[in-house]
């Protein structure tokens, strides 16, 4: 063993989870419920999991997958660029892992399979579809599986919204494979979509693990404008991000064009990403989004599943989304980091006529009529006049001891750049008058604080990341995150011993 990995284990805790948490994450405590659901996991209890974005769900499997070092972990998951990534980021770690997807060659499919069968592997991805399909259970009786994950769960329910058909044949695992635990992870279920999970896939006395829905540094502002206030409130609303990302979320791919067009005119770079767009252009945009080349990602529902950005800024979502629940998703991705974010929901009348048209496109009855309700939830939620998030953890079936979250705009009022007389006025327009509404800046939502730091070296910094990650041919976010980068340039560790003390910095990634 050499002297590097030797000093690194002197520092270690001396309980095997804290030693696997730090040897190889790099962090020295878990997140909340984390550590509750590690043990249940590694001790072979089925699990039941709801964690809002951001709350480190998938630590929550790949530790006791690493510490099992003769068995291997099947995680199921519905996105393919999810997996590349995951899988990068856990080799990255040194822990052996891999994916089976459409992507993998035969050849190379082959040689993964015989691998895995030697227990070579501590993590296999695979999608919900090559799990099920004919040869794959067979095949996988042959691997010594530790057990199994689930993630994106809610997506087997049909009370969910964004059930996927496919997902039911997962039900098959635990007459397929008895004796292995199965473990469930989402970050948005209500009571009865966990009660769905827990049934379809036939969970044994599981543990159940609710997090609170409520993110404490969002700031949730819903808004309803015609289009030309929309563009000038989406302007406004980017404009006031200097450091960190945004998202916008588009109702449609014509107007992930339009958007991009519109923050070009005024020098703010952004990239598109969509389910019509070929796989290598998405993946090169959300590339430059990650690493801040093009600050503004607009994307539509295709956008976001698995991403793990930590200073997103913002988050606005123009036209109704489709349920609570997704707005819930969208707005998650925001604020990771802990500081304060801004989730804007920008909506026009015309938008109940848009969901009501795909409501009546959807053939099966009952999945219509489960749609007219998530409809008339929205509804009720955009023109209510109770704390936004007060009404999302109602929704979600969690018990509200608090009023008021103080910071909303049911609570606080409309921040005061939504006042007509802060948005700059836009050619040709009249009437402005009509868009007059209660605005008032919450003293009690500080902007995000900035850390300083020699932007010459993180500059320095971003560059070798982007340039390793390119020798590997991974994605830079993949190498280290911002975070990390801005600790080192603060910190500015000169030994081995000091670059250990920085969080998410595993032995692995100290060696290199």
């Amino acid at each position: 063993m050499n002297a590097s990995a030797t000093g690194a284990r002197r520092s270690l805790p001396s309980d095997r989870f804290g030693q696997t948490l730090k040897r190889y994450w790099g962090y020295d405590r878990f997140r909340p419920k984390q550590e509750e659901i590690v043990r249940g996991l590694a001790a072979g209890r089925d699990v039941c999991v709801v964690m809002p974005t951001g709350g480190g769900k998938s630590l929550c499997y790949q530790l006791p997958a690493v510490l099992d070092e003769r068995r291997t972990a099947v995680v199921i998951s519905p996105l393919i660029a999810l997996m590349q990534d995951q899988v990068a980021q856990l080799r990255q770690m040194g822990i052996p892992a891999v994916f089976l997807n459409s992507a993998v060659l035969e050849a190379e499919r082959a040689e993964v399979k015989r691998k895995a069968m030697q227990g070579e592997y501590r993590l296999i991805y695979v999608s919900p579809e090559r799990a099920v399909m004919e040869g794959t259970p067979e095949w996988l009786k042959k691997v010594p599986v530790s057990f199994f994950v689930i993630d994106e769960a809610h997506c087997i329910s049909e009370w969910g919204h964004d059930f996927r058909p496919e997902y039911r044949q997962l039900s098959k695992l635990r007459a397929m494979f008895p004796e292995q635990a199965i473990a469930a992870f989402t970050a948005s279920a209500t009571r009865q979509v966990r009660h769905d999970i827990v049934e379809q896939l036939r969970l044994k006395d599981p543990l159940k693990s609710i997090s609170s829905f409520r993110r404490e540094n969002l700031r949730y502002v819903v808004k309803e404008c015609n289009g030309a206030m929309q563009d000038d409130l989406l302007l406004e609303a980017v404009g006031r991000v200097k450091d960190g990302n945004v998202i916008v979320y588009s109702p449609t791919v014509a107007r992930v064009g339009e958007i991009i067009d519109m923050l070009g005119e005024k020098g703010i770079a952004a990239v598109g990403y969509h389910g019509q767009m070929d796989a290598a252009t998405r993946r090169t945009n959300q590339e430059k989004w990650m690493t801040e080349e093009a600050p503004v990602m607009v994307g539509t529902i295709a956008f976001g599943l698995g991403i793990n950005k930590p200073n997103v800024r913002a988050v606005v979502r123009l036209g109704l989304p489709d349920s609570i629940e997704q707005l819930y998703q969208e707005t998650g991705r925001a604020g990771r980091d802990g500081l304060p974010a801004d989730c804007c929901l920008l909506w026009q009348k015309r938008d109940y006529g848009l969901r009501a048209h795909f409501i009546q496109q959807i053939s099966d009855p009952s999945e219509r009529k489960r749609a007219w309700g998530r409809y008339h939830q929205m509804q009720d939620f955009v023109k209510s006049a109770q704390c936004r998030p007060r009404q999302i953890c109602e929704y979600f079936g969690e018990p509200v001891k608090w009023e008021k979250c103080g910071v909303c705009d049911a609570c606080a009022g409309l921040p005061r750049w939504m006042s007509p007389e802060s948005v700059a006025p836009r050619k040709g327009r009249r009437g402005r008058n009509r868009y007059a509404s209660r605005a008032v800046e919450s003293r009690t939502f500080e902007a995000a604080p900035k850390i300083a730091v020699n932007e010459e070296l993180l500059e320095f910094l971003r560059q070798w990341r982007r340039n390793t990650a390119g020798e590997k041919m991974i994605a830079a976010f993949t190498v280290l995150h911002d975070t990390v980068l801005e600790e080192l340039c603060v910190r500015k560790p000169k030994y081995m011993q000091e670059l250990r003390q920085i969080s998410g910095m595993g032995e692995k990634k100290c060696e290199m």
